[in-house]
């Protein structure tokens, strides 16, 4: 069994910054690909941010949060990050973190809550 532990949520300002981790433990194998998706109040749940290990090890971003959120990964501590910069009102979300395990399948985290307000 592997289990995913988001943290790193919170309330912050309009312009400020957060950082999300999720952490993989119990049987870890190879992994296909790392993902941030969130999902908002009366809105579909939204692919924010994918890291695919695979295929050439690419990044995409949705078009919302390019060029402010970057995602990346530490192997040794087998945790995926979500680095979140000038935050805007509309990035307030529950945000999940899945991972796509060789063989396993997908994992999601349990979501942790982002909140942007003056």
């Amino acid at each position: 069994q592997v289990q995913l532990v988001e943290s790193g949520g919170g309330l912050v300002q309009p312009g400020g910054s957060l950082r999300l981790s999720c952490a993989a433990s119990g049987s870890i194998f190879s992994i296909n690909a790392m993902g941030w998706y969130r999902q908002a109040p009366g809105k579909q749940r939204e692919l924010v941010a994918l890291l695919t290990i695979t295929s050439g090890g690419t990044t995409t971003y949705a078009s919302s949060v390019k060029g402010r959120f970057t995602i990346s990964r530490d192997n040794a501590k087998n945790t995926v990050y979500l680095q979140m910069n000038s935050l805007k009102p509309e990035d307030t979300a529950l945000y999940y973190c899945n991972i796509n395990f060789r063989g396993v399948g997908t994992r999601w985290g349990q979501g942790t809550q982002v909140t942007v307000s003056s």
